[in-house]
């Protein structure tokens, strides 16, 4: 009954090999940090680079306002559209939770009906600019994985920063700038992404492309492209991320382009649809955003493939014997050779890098409370070893010592009974394994 099943299960693993063969050549997830598997000595554990999934971290951040009272609803007001001067049923109260625009409803459910928002006051200290800052924190190293995106109920506004920090918000450096006229506003010569290449992929440009004063039905959105700039690398659709990857694993300035801790959007002069601003009645200027998009991952430096967040906070669960928020440094006692980030390549299961545990021998090659316990009564020593009953051998004492007496397990001498053929399990166990195996090298 065992050969027929673990032919069943054979043919179940290829059909699982067939169906999901093309994701890993195309984006490579590095989901497993680790994997166990058999040597001539016993069960081991291969170390690969991981890293978590990609997520939408507006779920985590923390956002605040400056200067703080730019919310509007303290005191009432009434605004009127920026099309039509004479249309102005739109109140604001923040006594009113109907008529109120706080802040989170930037990142609240998408498609209610109607639209929430968050809306600042109206110019109404016009000349005074009407600049707001908007900063989303973290407090933890996030790596950018998809276009950051903005969506205004308002016009999109005519003069725009898009700011990131590495630092936790100590100092600043320009992702992108937004204007209607850029020459006019930053000093800047108007490009677009299709002027950025591979060489200039760091550049800090102006963009006049999402600055139009009033709002149109797909014109609402104001982006920053990270996708096309990593289909400078990958291709159009991103199908080669082995290219992407490589250069992520060489270059460091180009990582940290896309790592932050924070971003800060500076609203520097709302839409106003004309050339001159209209004073009579400047309840028509104002900034009103319904959503920011902003995809990532913990940056883990490829040593764990989860994050969590308690308490407020999101840190790395990390593997290789590293720790740290993100898993920046060795673990006490696995401090042999100096700490290292993992490595994308060789594509596609990386290089982890582990931190080596302060002993002399294979780090791969231990034993631990959790998955890899020592077998058959043994005891694991420090990790670093089983400390095996006299019956029994290898790495984890899974290995009866009569097979290397004359005659075997089964001789007279033993002291033995005979051993019995091989599980189904441990059967089901290699099967999976070599079957894996046979996966990633059709991929590849």
């Amino acid at each position: 009954m065992i050969f027929p099943l673990f032919l069943t299960l054979q043919a179940s693993w290829l059909t699982v090999c067939q169906a999901t063969q093309h994701y890993p050549a195309t984006w490579g997830h590095y989901d497993l940090c680790k994997s166990q598997g058999y040597t001539e000595e016993g069960l081991t554990w291969y170390y690969m680079a991981c890293q978590p999934e990609a997520a939408d971290m507006t779920k985590y951040l923390k956002v605040t306002l400056d200067p703080p009272n730019i919310t509007c609803g303290d005191p009432p007001e009434t605004y009127c559209t920026l099309e039509n001067p004479y249309m102005c049923n739109n109140e604001c109260d923040a006594a009113t939770d109907e008529l109120a625009h706080p802040p989170e409803l930037m990142f609240d459910i998408v498609g209610r009906n109607p639209t929430t928002f968050w809306q600042s006051t109206s110019w109404k200290k016009y000349p005074k600019p009407l600049a707001v800052n908007i900063t989303l924190s973290w407090n933890k190293t996030i790596e950018l994985t998809d276009d950051i995106v903005i969506t205004f109920e308002s016009g999109r506004p005519e003069q725009m920063v898009l700011e990131k920090s590495l630092d936790y918000g100590r100092s600043w450096q320009p992702y992108q700038f937004y204007a209607t006229d850029c020459l006019d506003a930053f000093t800047m010569e108007p490009k677009t992404m299709k002027d950025i290449t591979q060489h200039t992929l760091l550049d800090i440009i102006c963009t006049e492309e999402y600055s139009r004063g009033y709002v149109w039905k797909n014109d609402k959105t104001v982006r920053f492209e990270i996708r096309d700039r990593f289909a400078l690398f990958a291709g159009p659709k991103l199908h080669n991320m082995a290219s992407l990857y490589g250069q992520l694993d060489t270059t460091k300035n180009l990582r940290d382009f896309f790592t932050i801790t924070d971003l800060r959007i500076r609203l520097l002069r709302p839409a106003t649809g004309a050339t001159m601003v209209d004073e009579n009645n400047l309840s028509r200027y104002y900034y009103a955003i319904s959503d920011i998009k902003v995809h990532g991952r913990c940056k883990c430096n490829l040593h764990a493939n989860s994050c969590i967040y308690d308490k407020e906070k999101l840190t790395c669960e990390c593997e290789h014997n590293t720790t740290g928020p993100d898993c920046g440094r060795c673990k006490r006692n696995f401090q042999a050779r100096a700490w290292s980030a993992g490595s994308y390549l060789p594509i596609p299961k990386g290089t982890a890098n582990i931190c080596m545990a302060n002993y002399a021998g294979p780090v791969t090659r231990v034993c631990d409370s959790e998955l890899l316990r020592c077998q058959n009564g043994g005891v694991c020593v420090n990790y670093v070893r089983c400390q095996c009953p006299p019956a029994y051998t290898g790495l984890l004492c899974e290995k009866p010592r009569c097979e290397k007496e004359p005659g075997g397990c089964g001789g007279s001498d033993s002291g033995q009974a005979s051993l019995h053929p091989p599980s189904l399990i441990l059967l089901l166990l290699l099967g999976g394994i070599f079957l894996t195996e046979i996966c990633w090298i059709t991929v590849l």
